[in-house]
């Protein structure tokens, strides 16, 4: 193989050591929080040299990125993302040719995607500083008396620095708390918009409160304009503003991941050795989690990306760019839906007449809708095919696991054999079902939007990460009760 050469550069890559033997809940706890606290404390320290005239590339994808804007936390997570998709693509289309099934070939994979990180963060803190969205402050350069190419390569290096420490970061979670570090910092970004949606009492460019109950408060007030008739002259128009479609919707969301995320099919087990030992193999509808729209969407996030470094550089055949925003071309297309307002004529035409732009015609908005929810839903089904077996979760490495757990399915004979066929019934057509129904769910996400601008794939992501955060501290609660039970989840 010809990765096999590589492998002594892999293994010589820095790593968190894996923890020796079992480690204690309250100590997984622990790592988490501190982790947690850490990523806060960096995202609040502002890139030093960095001119206030810089342009945020990755605004409308803070959500499921992780990064804060500005920040030492600016790329998030999006070279770990950008990494995997690479990988995924080129082991799926049989580019690289890899054994997942096999744990050497699985180390070597991951090395692999550890070393395309580093990479990755250097390709993507480069266009943006060198293509002049991320500006070296003159003025500093001058107080200083250096040049400005110093101040642009010290940001280069801050912004390398976030982005190997998120690496890191994610990789202590992972190994020593619980769940995993790009979850919990999704968590984290996605949780902080939602509560200054609620209570932002900062105001924006026509004098109205960012919050909802402080824009409630204001609408309320003499001063407004709102009145009744008003409300039913324009009732899209009152929905949208006074953020009630938004809480709306991110209340529809909230019960519905709840809802999908309990939808399961439950295979029953029985021990081999000891009578009256049983258990379920829970496969759920959503089997390969929502990790997959992160993929989709960062893969989305790229492309604009392209598409807006050469438009800056004169070259609009692929489409023409605002302020940041794809109004023509196939980049239009291209671009995610973030709410009503890429959808909705009536408020698409104003946000195109502010940017100098005609209001594009009912069929283009329509086929932008098409094509977002095309990729959203092939795309979903795509990585989530990807995801299972590259995270250990297809039908041959489960069949595996139950067998090494003593398990076996009533009734049938106990191989390993068996039980893949019988995992085979369900995995990959549960894989296929969840990946295309995550996709539709975030699609009406990002149709109907949330609080805080969070955007509905990140609303998404979020609620069903923390579900399934809740159901890993159940069961690393379960197992600190019952030691025996982390041989068949693989803990010892």
């Amino acid at each position: 193989m010809a990765f096999e050469s590589l492998a002594p550069l892999l293994n010589r890559l820095p790593a968190v050591t894996r923890p020796e033997g079992h480690v204690h809940f309250k100590k997984k706890l622990g790592w988490t929080l501190g982790i947690l606290v850490l990523y806060f404390v960096l995202a609040n320290i502002p890139l030093f040299g960095l001119d206030k005239s810089s342009i945020d590339l990755f605004e409308l994808y803070r959500a499921f990125f992780a990064g804060a804007s500005g920040s030492l936390m600016v790329l998030g997570i999006g070279p770990i993302v950008t990494a995997s998709i690479v990988l995924q693509l080129l082991v799926g289309a049989n580019v690289i040719k890899m054994d997942l099934t096999d744990p050497h070939q699985q180390a070597i994979f991951q090395g692999l995607q550890k070393l395309l990180v580093f990479v990755m963060v250097a390709l993507e803190a480069l266009p943006q500083i060198l293509g002049g969205y991320m500006k070296a402050d003159a003025g500093l350069a001058a107080t200083l008396g250096v040049p400005v190419s110093y101040i642009t390569l010290l940001l280069f290096i801050q912004v390398c620095m976030g982005g190997i420490l998120i690496l890191y970061m994610d990789e202590i979670v992972s190994k020593w708390g619980i769940g995993s570090g790009v979850g919990m910092f999704i968590i984290a970004g996605v949780s902080q918009q939602i509560v200054q949606g609620l209570f932002n009492w900062k105001t924006d460019n026509s004098g109205v409160p960012i919050g909802i109950f402080p824009k409630w408060v204001f609408m309320a007030g003499p001063t407004s304009g709102v009145d009744l008739n008003y409300i039913l002259t324009n009732k899209v128009l009152f929905l949208y503003n006074a953020g009630i479609l938004a809480l709306l919707s991110t209340i529809v969301i909230y019960l519905m991941v709840v809802y999908v995320e309990s939808t399961r099919i439950e295979i029953p087990l029985a021990h081999a050795a000891v009578r009256g030992a049983r258990g379920r193999f829970p496969v759920k509808l959503i089997y390969a989690s929502v990790l997959p729209m992160i993929l989709v969407r960062a893969l989305q996030a790229n492309i604009q990306m392209i598409g807006l470094i050469l438009s800056s550089k004169g070259i609009t055949t692929l489409g023409t760019y605002k302020q940041g925003t794809a109004v023509d071309g196939l980049m239009y297309y291209l671009s995610p839906i973030n709410g009503p307002s890429d959808w909705i004529p009536t408020l698409v035409g104003p946000r195109f007449t502010s940017l100098g732009f005609a209001e594009p015609a009912l069929w283009k908005i329509l086929l932008h809708v098409f094509t977002d929810a095309s990729m959203l839903i092939i795309g979903g089904i795509i990585f989530a095919l990807f995801w299972v077996e590259t995270t250990g979760m297809g039908a041959k490495q489960v069949a595996e696991k139950i067998q090494k757990s003593g398990m076996q399915i009533p009734g049938y004979r106990r191989s390993s054999g068996t039980l893949e066929r019988v995992m085979q019934r369900y995995v990959p057509k549960v894989t296929v079902i969840g990946g295309a129904f995550i996709g539709i769910l975030t699609l009406i996400a990002s149709l109907l939007g949330t609080l805080g601008g969070a955007g509905g794939t990140g609303l998404l992501l979020t609620v069903s990460i923390m579900y399934r955060l809740y159901e890993d501290i159940a069961s690393q609660q379960m197992m600190e009760m019952h030691p025996m039970m982390r041989s068949f989840f693989g803990k010892e």
